[in-house]
């Protein structure tokens, strides 16, 4: 009986070695948040840690060579021009070692025209059956072949009545993406259509937002592209063309002021009516997003008119919803009472509702130059990067779980719900543009790992079960504009895969008689009949922008910025003079006052709530060309997706 209880305590033995080995070389279950990408990165070690035991010969000590290799593998991902002797990453994966480093080290010539091709009929696919099927319409069904305008027949609709106001969204929000492709002839007709055929004299009930971001940015942006006189696209001007589409969008932001007017904060309501101003049954609260994400195209359009009022507006509403941060965390929530400034809801994070806030305090900055802008998105940056930000410290090296940003109490910091929405996928591309590439490139990564098992991004996806919350599947840009510029920041091959696997699953997926159609269920693949308007003017345009190198955008002298619909504005020295004497915003005008009279005012029930704030749909864009940076290696995130 001794020698059978030397023998199991000998098994028992063994198995506890081979159990804290498991556990000491990261093989074993996480203790952090559950990333998808953690198995991934597992399987990779255990194909590791086989291929050293093939070849233990070559050292005394298999564990400690695999412990070197790791080591070299994280470090070849820090700053490199500290460590200029050092490896790149993809050395590790030289001579047949990796399979993963031959798929995505290179992207052929042949294959990028291939790509470009594919999104640019992707493109037409979708605008010429608009044309055919819907225009004057705001929308097209694509599977009904159909136009879609606003919900007369049920107002409450705010899903559809935000967005469509009966002025033809598509074809609007679309002008500058036909330049882009490099279509001036069709680029005109399109122009000469919305003058002719377009008017904002509606009884319309339109989010501020929305018609702001989609609606004005596109007609300065097409003013824009038709005057300026560097003419990045070559000779697009338009005989007799006489400031028409400013017009246009002088008269769309003067029907919009209303929102501003009677708010004891400055912060606008969320939805005016385009012939009566605000209606009477409006209600008193707002998102982040919606009030703080107006300063760009108001801006623009102040310098383009000489009129300061558009911009005050714009910039006092931003200053009321800073003020109204927290004193402990820095955090905005993303709801706000805009009579009280109250906060109605109190969670803070990057995705719907509070996205554009964060990236237009930036590119406000890079237009115009205010130093106070930079001011409070780095102290924003700041404060996302404490309370925001979980798993390593480090982006790829260091134990524990990929960095993930999650949603938490603007008062506490404190961890509110297990999700993140798919808009939250614009932050990567934000952070190029802050020049914080090496998290960018982490982030993103976690997107592209739920994109690779769904052939889309859920609108709202549980970290913590791994699973879809909200299932469908707009066609929205955010994962393809934070790609398209990690490859102008790195240009990194990788990132030309990413959008090929992009392009091809919305092609396979989406793709219906007349157009393409927004997912239902991104798991069994049902479809809604709906085409939104910022699949052409964005989703496709980055596409096709990330296969083109020789775009004009790319290789022209000037610089250009995207607004959040995506649409092309050059950083002008112009946008930098105000044509006005300098007026002063006073603390009183910036921060909350008691209210006034708001008995005609109702509040928001919860039911409503999600409809506001948490499904606006506002996507973000960024600069370009960007600033050649030295290429930060991808390290875990290559392949192992």
């Amino acid at each position: 009986m001794q020698w059978r209880s030397i023998v199991v305590g000998l098994l028992l033995l063994r198995l506890v070695f081979n159990f804290v080995i498991w556990l000491a070389f990261g093989l074993g279950p996480s203790w952090g948040f559950n990333f998808p990408i953690n198995f991934n990165f597992n399987l990779h070690k255990i194909e590791l840690f086989k291929e050293k035991e093939r070849d233990d010969s070559r050292t005394n000590s298999w564990l400690n060579q695999l412990r070197d290799d790791i080591d070299g593998y994280h470090r070849t991902c820090s700053k490199d021009n500290e460590h200029p002797h050092k490896k790149s990453y993809l050395s590790f994966f030289q001579n047949g070692k990796d399979e993963y480093a031959k798929k995505y080290s290179s992207f052929p010539d042949k294959l990028k025209a291939e790509m470009r091709g594919m999104a640019k009929e992707m493109f037409y696919f979708g605008y010429d059956n608009y044309m055919k099927y819907a225009f004057p319409d705001d929308e097209l069904n694509p599977i009904d072949c159909q136009g879609r305008g606003p919900d007369v027949l049920n107002p409450s609709n705010v899903n559809i009545n935000d967005v469509l106001g009966n002025y033809s969204l598509t074809l609007i929000d679309t002008l500058d993406t036909l330049l882009v492709l490099g279509n001036v002839s069709e680029f005109h007709r399109a122009v000469k259509l919305v003058i002719d055929t377009v008017s904002f004299d509606k009884d319309s009930t339109v989010q501020v937002f929305e018609a702001n971001i989609r609606i004005l940015g596109s007609l300065i942006s097409a003013h824009i592209l038709l005057t300026d006189s560097k003419q990045p696209f070559g000779n697009v001007g338009l005989k007799d063309y006489d400031n028409e589409l400013l017009h246009l969008a002088h008269d769309l932001a003067v029907r919009l002021l209303p929102a501003f007017e009677n708010t004891s904060t400055g912060i606008p309501y969320p939805r005016v009516n385009l012939k009566n101003g605000v209606p009477p049954d409006s209600i008193n609260e707002t998102c982040t997003a919606g009030a703080g994400s107006l300063l760009v195209e108001f801006g623009i359009l102040s310098r383009l008119v000489g009129d300061s009022t558009f911009e005050w507006v714009a910039r006092r509403a931003v200053k009321a919803l800073w003020s109204l941060r927290s004193n402990e965390t820095g955090l905005l929530g993303n709801v706000v009472n805009i009579q009280t400034g109250q906060w109605v809801g109190k969670q803070s994070g990057l995705g719907a509702g509070m996205d554009s806030f964060y990236e237009y305090l930036l590119k406000s900055y890079i237009l115009f130059g205010e130093k106070e802008d930079y001011k409070m998105f780095k102290a924003a940056y700041e404060s996302i990067q404490n309370h925001l930000r979980r798993g390593r410290e480090a982006c790829n090296e260091g134990e524990g779980d990929p960095p993930l940003y999650v949603n938490v109490n603007m008062f506490s910091g404190q961890i509110m719900n297990t999700w993140i929405d798919s808009l939250q996928a614009f932050f990567p591309g934000l952070q190029v543009l802050s020049g914080d590439v090496e998290n960018a490139i982490c982030l993103h990564a976690f997107y592209y790992a739920i994109w690779k098992r769904f052939g889309a991004l859920p609108e709202r996806y549980n970290w913590q079960l791994q699973a879809p919350d909200v299932l469908f599947y707009p066609l929205r840009p955010e994962l393809v504009e934070s790609t398209y510029l990690l490859y102008q920041a790195t240009k990194n091959p990788f990132y030309l895969h990413v959008g090929m696997d992009i392009l091809q699953s919305i092609e396979k997926y989406t793709k219906v008689r007349c157009g393409y159609a927004t997912l239902h269920h991104v798991v069994d693949k049902s479809k809604e009949d709906r085409m939104e308007s910022f699949f052409l003017s964005e989703t496709c345009k980055y596409l096709y922008l990330l296969f083109d190198e020789d775009n004009p955008l790319h290789k022209s002298e000037n610089k250009y910025i995207f607004t959040t619909e995506g649409h092309v504005v050059p950083i002008d020295e112009r946008f930098r003079e105000k044509q006005w004497k300098e007026g002063v915003l006073t603390d009183q005008d910036a921060t909350n006052v008691p209210p006034s009279n708001t008995s005609n005012v109702r509040s928001v029930p919860d039911s409503e709530r999600d409809w506001n704030c948490d499904r606006i749909p506002d996507e973000r864009r960024y600069a370009l060309p960007l600033k050649s940076v030295y290429m930060k290696q991808i390290d875990q995130m290559v392949g192992l997706l």
